[in-house]
């Protein structure tokens, strides 16, 4: 089943976003198990939400690359990450 994950992250920079997603390559590498990604800063911080295969690619993606891209950023704090089932996904255009 698809799962999306939310992200709340208000000490992650525009620049160090920027430089983490440099760092992954997501684009050119895109981990197995990606389907979506959709990234914004509000007025209380940084979010993301992604549409994976399931929750267990996208823990595998953190252990095996966004973890240590994220250390070499220097990003303090720790998210709020939420899991849910997808329910309904429509894309289109994207």
């Amino acid at each position: 089943m698809a799962t999306v994950m939310s992200m709340h992250w208000p000490e992650i920079t525009k620049q160090q976003y920027e430089q983490v997603r440099g760092d992954v390559k997501c684009e050119t590498n895109v981990p197995k198990g990606a389907k979506f990604h959709v990234a914004w800063f509000a007025s209380d911080g940084f979010h993301v939400i992604d549409l994976w295969d399931s929750k267990a690619e996208f823990e595998q993606f953190m252990q095996d690359r966004l973890g240590a891209a994220i250390q070499r950023a220097g990003i303090q704090g720790q998210p709020k990450v939420e899991y849910s089932e997808a329910h309904a996904i429509f894309a289109p255009n994207v």
